[in-house]
């Protein structure tokens, strides 16, 4: 019941990100942000933790079938993968109109 009050935080990825993912059975494999569910705090990378769903008989497939599909992980297990392929920490900074903007930290280049 609280989680449904509070208010979404704030994820240091978005949809359309490519990310690397660091921890789990998929360490190591990167792929794009599907999907952000800010409050449960996970994302749904494509081509990564793929879980095989059961479907039942219905009008749309009168066979059923078994399909694989991703399911979400938790966001503090991938790290974004900036312009050069290599994962990196992120930070915001203002930019000269006072906007702020994703930067790496590594290489320090606007993400």
């Amino acid at each position: 019941m609280k989680a449904q009050d509070e208010k979404p935080k704030k994820i240091h990825v978005k949809t359309g990100d490519t990310v690397k993912v660091i921890a789990g059975n998929e360490r190591g494999k990167t792929g794009r942000i599907v999907s952000v569910k800010t409050n449960v705090n996970k994302v749904v990378v494509e081509g990564v933790n793929l879980v095989t769903k059961h479907n039942k008989p219905s009008a749309k497939s009168p066979n059923g079938g078994i399909t694989k599909m991703e399911a979400p992980i938790h966001a503090s297990n991938v790290m974004l993968v900036d312009a050069s392929g290599t994962a990196t920490r992120t930070g915001r900074k203002a930019d000269e109109n006072g906007k702020l903007q994703r930067y790496s930290k590594k290489s320090g280049g606007i993400l």
